[in-house]
């Protein structure tokens, strides 16, 4: 199961002068965990499909930090009506249960965890250099390439290409970028979620090709 490791990360793969303060990495351990819980990440990762061209809200990254701080979070949210009359009640409630996931969302070094998840061009050069440095099946794990294949598939384009960020159209770059990502990830000519290689390729020869 996956597990986020704050403030750690010692080993050769890894450089901090801070003691990796304020950083965060995911580690798969395919021991920890019970089926209940690895039940609730197959349906937030599934979650995480269904929200075409969106980003993943940090669903896994909340549920693993709201589990460890064990914060209550069972407060029922408040909804107003058209028209209807904001009491301090209804404000104080509200209030309480932002401070409250705020306080289950922090890591224990004292950080809030984030990702950039946006932009789409970087990626795909950190696998291209792991490749040509030959530590692609080093320092990556076969989880982490199937995490890493997951969030290339949820932000490809209808039309088969990729954008500079995951709400824009489709760029010759960005396509180009994801496409080499997914063939260096192993993927086939055919291959890839829906036949994603084959609609990147078609996009990028239907569009002049990168040169």
């Amino acid at each position: 199961m996956w597990k986020l490791e704050i403030a750690e990360g010692n080993g050769p793969w890894l450089f901090s002068t801070n003691k990796f303060i304020g950083r965060q990495i995911w580690i798969f351990d395919p021991d920890s965990g019970t089926s209940e819980e690895q039940t609730q990440i197959e349906k937030l990762q599934e979650n995480f499909s269904l929200h075409y061209v969106k980003a993943s809200s940090d669903m896994l990254k909340n549920f693993r930090l709201i589990k460890e701080n064990n914060v209550d979070l069972s407060t029922a949210a408040v909804r107003l009506e058209d028209n209807e009359e904001v009491t301090s009640e209804k404000v104080t409630i509200a209030s309480r249960k932002a401070v409250r996931f705020i306080s289950a969302t922090q890591a224990c070094d004292g950080h809030w965890p984030s990702k950039n998840s946006g932009p789409l061009f970087c990626l795909p050069p950190l696998v291209m250099v792991l490749y040509l440095t030959g530590t692609l099946g080093t320092v990556l794990s076969s989880e982490h390439k199937r995490e890493i294949l997951r969030y290339i598939y949820n932000h490809q384009n209808r039309d088969g290409g990729w954008s500079f960020h995951i709400e824009g159209h489709s760029t010759m770059m960005n396509t180009t970028l994801n496409y080499i990502a997914l063939r260096l990830l192993g993927e086939g000519t055919e291959g890839g979620k829906d036949g994603a290689v084959k609609k990147a390729r078609n996009w990028i020869l239907d569009h002049g090709g990168q040169l």
